[in-house]
This record gives structure tokens, C-alpha cells and sequence, in this order.
């Protein structure tokens, strides 16, 4: 998804690499009661390869994160979902397990590369729970279960807020280079194409967010402006912004705040 500091939110379980984010089914959940652990870890990483993410989570503590949600609300958490399958090593190699009581541990290797140089294994934790093991730990499962379907959508919509002040604070940056080399500052499809914003900047699906950037009749002004392209699912603020640096934002039922552009 679209980031300039990249990421992810701290509420995940954090497994490097693996991103461990779960997978499974509900009524495979039923089946798995005789599965051991690294068979969990390794349907798991099926799933996610399959993009079946709504049966993935529900192999982990998230699942009642997932339980719920519809279509829409799917598609909006998709991206965030590809991501983290495309960080998965393939193919998925286990070293080892161990369980001690409801808990156990799962050792996979991690791919060589340049932030692992050597063959190093990554520990992933699994409970029981209702019999099944599920990928994940009591602490975070309490937390997902107070928040419950509102767990991801939520997250989503606090990194999508960050990603778009982020993303303003940059334009205040590259207008200061684009102004140097044009004697003018740049409308939103300019700073794209002198390669000083991402094209992500331009892609409602990818920023959540509709994002414009206009200049003044004399190029010494510029207004920029975002708004959530599915309010309450993407974001709540509206943002608006002007030359000085000035950032304000608002929740006001996903319009525009006044004088934000109304198109790039």
C-alpha cells in the first residue's frame, strides 16, 4: 500500500519477513483440531499465496477481525493484504517446532538476503485455542477481541490519516526543489513527473484518500487537499494545506474542507 515511511501497524504480529498475518478458515478451523502446529504455519502461508485472505486470518487470533466483514470492506483492507503476501518467502521451509502446554513455536527460515546474509530461522507462536492451534499470542488476541471486526478497519484508517499527512509534509519539501528548478511551484501531476512524489499520490485505491495539489494563476501559490474516497472505511479527516506549510484537518463527513481544490 501506499507509505512513505513504510511501515506496519505495531498491532500485527510482528514475524519480519514471514509477516506472519494468518491465515485459515472458519470451517477449516474445525478440521485443524488435529493439525500440528507447522501444519497451521504452512496452510497459512498457502492461503496467503492464494489470496484467500479472509480464510488466511482465520487460522490466526485476527480471526475475529475478519468474521463479519463484507465485500467492500474487504476490498478496502485488500491492498494492505497483498503486500504482506508478497513479503512471504516461497518456498516456505520449516526447521522445527516445539510445544509446551496451550503454547507452541514454530521455526521457519528466512530466505537469504541482504538484511539476513546467513540462513537464520524466524520463530513463529501459536496457542490453543478452542482445541485448534491458531497462529498468534493471548496478549494480542485479547486486543483483537475487544475491537473485534472494527480491528482492521480501524488500523486502516489510522495509516491511511499518517500516509496522507506524510504524503503533504513531502509536498511542502519537493515544492521547494520543483519552485528552484521551474520558478513556479508544481500542480500534483508536475511533482509526479519531475519524479519527486510517487504516482501512488494519484491513485485514490492505493493512498485512500482523493489527493490534489493546484497551483495559483501566478505559480507563487498552491492549495493542496485530500479526502477519504470511502468515509468511515479509508479515513475520516479531511485535509487542506497551502504554501506556508500550514496543515489543517477535520472530520466533516469526508468533504472538502473549504477553499481545498476542488480537482488537479
Amino acid at each position: 500500500m501506499f507509505h512513505f515511511r513504510f511501515r506496519r501497524s505495531h498491532a500485527f504480529l510482528s514475524i519480519g519477513v514471514l509477516v506472519i498475518a494468518l491465515l485459515g478458515c472458519a470451517s477449516g478451523l474445525v478440521a485443524q483440531t488435529q493439525r500440528p502446529p507447522s501444519d497451521v504455519v504452512r496452510e497459512f502461508y498457502k492461503a496467503m499465496h492464494d489470496h484467500r485472505f479472509k480464510e488466511a486470518w482465520s487460522l490466526t487470533i485476527y480471526k475475529p477481525a475478519v468474521d463479519g466483514l463484507n465485500a467492500a470492506e474487504m476490498e478496502d483492507l485488500r491492498p494492505d493484504f497483498e503486500e504482506k503476501a508478497a513479503a512471504i518467502p516461497d518456498p516456505v521451509e520449516i526447521s522445527g517446532e516445539q510445544i509446551s502446554g496451550d503454547i507452541a513455536t514454530v521455526f521457519v527460515k528466512v530466505p537469504i538476503n541482504e538484511s539476513t546474509p546467513q540462513n537464520v530461522s524466524q520463530p513463529v507462536t501459536l496457542i490453543k485455542s478452542g482445541g485448534a492451534w491458531i497462529i498468534g499470542d493471548e496478549a494480542n488476541q485479547a486486543i483483537v477481541k475487544k475491537a473485534g471486526r472494527r480491528f482492521f478497519l480501524d488500523a486502516l484508517i489510522t495509516q491511511h490519516h499518517s500516509d496522507t499527512e506524510e504524503l503533504l509534509k513531502r509536498v511542502i519539501a519537493v515544492q521547494i526543489v520543483y519552485v528552484q528548478q521551474h520558478d513556479t511551484f508544481g500542480d500534483l501531476a508536475a511533482l509526479i513527473n519531475a519524479g519527486l512524489l510517487p504516482k501512488a499520490a494519484e491513485d485514490p485505491k492505493e493512498l485512500g484518500y482523493n489527493f490534489r495539489v493546484t497551483v495559483g494563476k501566478d505559480g507563487k501559490t498552491y492549495v493542496a487537499g485530500a479526502e477519504p474516497t470511502r468515509y468511515g472505511h479509508t479515513g475520516k479527516l479531511s485535509y487542506w494545506m497551502d504554501q506556508t506549510g500550514t496543515i489543517k484537518s477535520v472530520d466533516n463527513g469526508g468533504k472538502p474542507m473549504p477553499g481545498s481544490p476542488t480537482k488537479n
